[in-house]
């Protein structure tokens, strides 16, 4: 079995099958991701790998620079989106967002 290289929690696997995730937001350990690079995606609380995307830019952001249009990308409301990433990296202020879209390879 092949490890995943990256994992979402399992309330936004729905959200990357149908498409409507097409973002997401990392601190610096998972900053080494480049456009091009193909993925295997696994969710949070299983390791189950669910899908394979394909990172189509990385780049560096802060919560303040953070606009409605990444919120959609997410599928959320801003300050939603805001709250979610606050809940995950209390402490940190400088993230990476990362833009994908679903490989089928």
């Amino acid at each position: 079995m092949q490890p995943n290289d990256i994992t979402f929690y399992q309330r936004f696997e729905a959200d990357i099958l149908a498409g409507r995730k097409t973002i997401t937001i990392r601190d610096k350990s998972e900053s080494h991701f480049k456009a091009g690079d193909i993925l295997r995606v696994g969710r949070f609380e299983d390791n189950q790998y669910f899908c394979t995307i394909e990172v189509l830019s990385v780049w560096p952001i802060t919560l303040d620079k953070l606009t409605e249009q990444h919120a959609k990308q997410e599928n959320m409301g801003l300050d939603e989106l805001k709250e979610v990433i606050r809940g995950i990296y209390e402490e940190e202020r400088e993230f990476f967002l990362i833009e994908f879209r679903r490989s089928l390879l």
